[in-house]
């Protein structure tokens, strides 16, 4: 359980600072590869929950899908690759003080409700929300909201395409 605990500290240190680094950068195409580290981080999170599917589709999906977009978005239109100074404003201290002021709300809240309970990982794994039972679900419950995703993504693609075409 110590362990998990050192691996929990370190993923959240990191993706700490790769949210920082997400939205102080100057540079549009490290925010978006500090936002795959951020989302591989929360992918290693749930991993340390046992929910081993929903890690994996956070990591096809977000980081598959949704960076890559991005990063399609962001060469097509032909969005400046290096520094950028329009990115940035003054308005910095007054982010930090609401950010920290909504970590403070967050934190509150969470002691509130919680306190010291323990995260039961044994009833976690006999719950049966295991891979192949969330499998079943998704391709026989859900299997139209799941192609319509699909077909929204592609129109998100194509629709990038469009925008950046010079005619």
């Amino acid at each position: 359980m110590i362990a998990q605990n050192i691996a929990f500290g370190v993923i959240a240190a990191t993706m700490v600072g790769a949210a920082i680094r997400l939205v102080t950068t100057q540079n549009v195409v490290r925010a978006a590869l500090f936002l795959v580290l951020v989302l591989a981080g929360a992918a290693a999170q749930f991993l340390l929950l046992s929910a081993d599917f929903v890690a994996i589709v956070q990591v096809l999906v977000y980081i598959g899908a949704i960076v890559v977009l991005f990063l399609f978005g962001i060469m097509l239109t032909r969005a400046p690759i290096g520094r950028d100074v329009g990115l940035d404003n003054e308005q910095r201290w007054l982010a930090a003080l609401v950010g920290a002021l909504l970590l403070g709300v967050i934190v509150y809240v969470t002691n509130d409700a919680f306190g010291s309970d323990k995260i039961n990982f044994g009833r976690i794994a006999s719950a049966g929300h295991t891979t192949p039972s969330i499998a079943v679900s998704i391709f026989q419950s859900y299997v139209v909201p799941f192609e319509v995703v699909s077909v929204l993504l592609l129109a998100a693609l194509v629709g990038s395409i469009v925008v950046a075409r010079r005619d």
